[in-house]
């Protein structure tokens, strides 16, 4: 991959995704919460990793995403991994997860909808999340994922693994996440949200 650099430097699409000022690569809290939101995404239906090489190629951003072992070290860089390694993502490598992610956000953009709202409608009758099948589906994914991909002595992590409460509330949050990025301008908000709080 040490031809990437200059790869990307080609690439017209991370044009569309503006620098961010003072911002040279990526916080281990970006990386993070980047990672959770292609988690998400994978958890929406099966087949999630498959579908985001798919997308890679349809975006043309397959010299750069040429395989599953890319994807998965790129998310390695979240620090709650149990593969977890330090070297930090890089600026552009994140503009390329974050238009994929938006890609996929909209592609699955009904299916979020129906979701939430399922979320409300259980919500209002007063009935257990499980009670509603596609719902169901979606949070026990997230739940799987979540336990076979994270470090479970991680403080923050073992948190989450022991609540399955928690656990749905995240993995909701982050579906609320995902409806952020399907509208105008969502890929661009999106991407800015990574960086909350680290922008001077």
């Amino acid at each position: 991959m040490s031809d990437e650099p200059t790869l990307m430097s080609q690439l017209p699409i991370l044009s569309s995704l503006a620098d961010i000022p003072s911002v040279t690569q990526c916080s281990v809290r970006t990386a993070q919460r980047l990672d959770l939101m292609l988690l998400a995404l994978e958890a929406l239906a099966i087949g999630g990793a498959e579908r985001m090489l798919a997308a890679a190629k349809r975006l043309q951003l397959e010299n750069i995403i040429k395989n599953r072992v890319v994807v998965w070290r790129l998310r390695c860089t979240n620090p709650w991994r149990r593969s977890y390694h330090r070297q930090p993502l890089t600026l552009e490598q994140a503009k390329v997860l974050v238009i994929i992610a938006g890609d996929l956000a909209r592609q699955r953009s009904t299916l979020i909808r129906q979701l939430l709202l399922a979320e409300q409608q259980m919500l209002q009758k007063g009935l257990p999340l499980g009670h509603h099948f596609q719902l169901s589906e979606y949070l026990e994914r997230f739940r799987s994922h979540y336990k076979a991909r994270m470090n479970p002595r991680r403080a923050k992590v073992e948190m989450y693994l022991s609540s399955e409460e928690k656990l749905n509330a995240l993995a909701l949050e982050l579906l609320n996440k995902l409806l952020f990025c399907t509208g105008i301008q969502g890929k661009s908000r999106f991407w800015f949200s990574l960086f909350d709080g680290e922008i001077a």
